[in-house]
């Protein structure tokens, strides 16, 4: 991980006599990375992006930015920029007012400020457009326009606070794929606000899952999504098997499970086994497959089940197998290279693709 950019010790946040929006939060933002803050609606992250931005005042704890505490600096003297969610454009103004606007409170020269405008615009591909009112602009210009009125302040930190939340599905992806781009090319530390996981699965450099105020995990998309640390991050973050088995026994870091009459063994790992009789494995629908026939290898286990129902998703075919006394969840990707199954299936699981969840 890169130097901590901007550190955050021990942040709460309450308002009034409701539990805390954001409870004892302490999280380091490497230096030029894609942070994103995902979770729930009200689990306190966009609490957390405006205590950042200096709209909210902490109740406790210290905010840093390049090991300078600047809790107490106003918002326009930290260093950052925000971009909201409904982009916060002035209606009366044009592209150009808009995006020119906090150069002018900052009390910069003219010439300056007509460069620094004309070269956003001309980056963000908004040449032509400067004389323009928001209302006589797209979805995704107004987005640009916001971005622009961000970045022409050459901050420190780029805030976003689901900025692609009022797009389309199509438009969000394509402008998603942009902010990344750019962000990358300025090499700009940014946190950005969600709750769209594949959002914050195919944009981050660094996730730090939110619930309840806190921060539950923290690390790299492919951490996060194969390596929950509890069932709440395993279910919230993509679709998954959550699946109770009984422990036989343990030795030489691996486990021995009883997985619905199935004798398995899977990767111990960090994992500590303590005076457990059950263990809750997670096992993502990815990692499964199914056939027909029994495999003729050792390193898949079968079981047998059935097909309860499908849907076809385009690039994957998705199956509800019920296997005993539950159902489980099984993605096959590009469905039209086989045909679909029906009725009576082999369901097969890879043990070195089990992720134990210490609860």
């Amino acid at each position: 991980m890169a130097e901590a950019h901007l550190r955050l010790v021990g942040l709460s946040k309450r308002f009034g006599n409701n539990p805390p929006a954001v409870d004892n939060v302490s999280l380091e933002v490497p230096r030029g990375s894609f942070t994103t803050l995902l979770g729930p609606s009200g689990c306190g992250k966009t609490t957390t992006l405006r205590m950042i931005a200096g709209f909210y005042e902490p109740d406790a704890g210290d905010i840093l930015l390049d090991a300078k505490r600047i809790n107490d600096l106003p918002a326009h003297r930290r260093g950052t920029a925000m971009v909201f969610q409904d982009y916060a454009l002035f209606p009366h103004m044009s592209v150009s007012e808009n995006v020119s606007y906090g150069l002018k409170l900052a009390g910069r020269p003219r010439p300056e400020i007509q460069q620094r405008v004309g070269e956003t615009l001309r980056y963000l591909g908004l040449t032509g457009l400067e004389q323009r009112p928001p209302n006589q602009l797209s979805g995704g210009q107004q987005q640009r326009v916001a971005l622009a009125r961000a970045l022409v302040m050459n901050p420190r930190v780029l805030l976003l606070d689901e900025p692609l939340s009022n797009l389309d599905a199509r438009l969000r992806v394509s402008i998603r794929n942009e902010l990344v781009s750019i962000q990358k090319e300025l090499g700009l530390t940014t946190i950005y606000v969600t709750h769209d996981q594949d959002e914050a699965l195919a944009m981050s450099d660094w996730i730090a899952v939110m619930n309840q105020g806190q921060i539950i995990q923290f690390g790299p998309p492919w951490e996060i999504y194969y390596h929950p640390r509890t069932s709440f991050m395993a279910d919230f973050i993509g679709a998954v098997n959550l699946v109770r088995a009984r422990l036989l026994g343990a030795a030489a870091n691996q486990l021995e499970v009883d997985l619905a009459g199935q004798r398995l063994t899977v990767p111990a790992g960090t994992f500590q086994v303590g005076g457990r009789a059950e263990l809750l494995l997670c096992i993502r629908p990815e990692s499964l497959a199914l056939a027909a026939a029994p495999p003729d290898g050792p390193e898949l286990v079968a079981l047998r089940g059935v097909v309860v129902r499908h849907i076809f998703l385009g690039h994957l075919m998705r199956y509800w197998v019920r296997v005993g006394d539950r159902e489980w969840l099984v993605d096959q990707p590009d469905p039209g290279a086989a045909e679909t199954l029906e009725g009576e299936v082999y369901l097969m699981v890879n043990p070195r693709r089990i992720h134990l969840i210490a609860e």
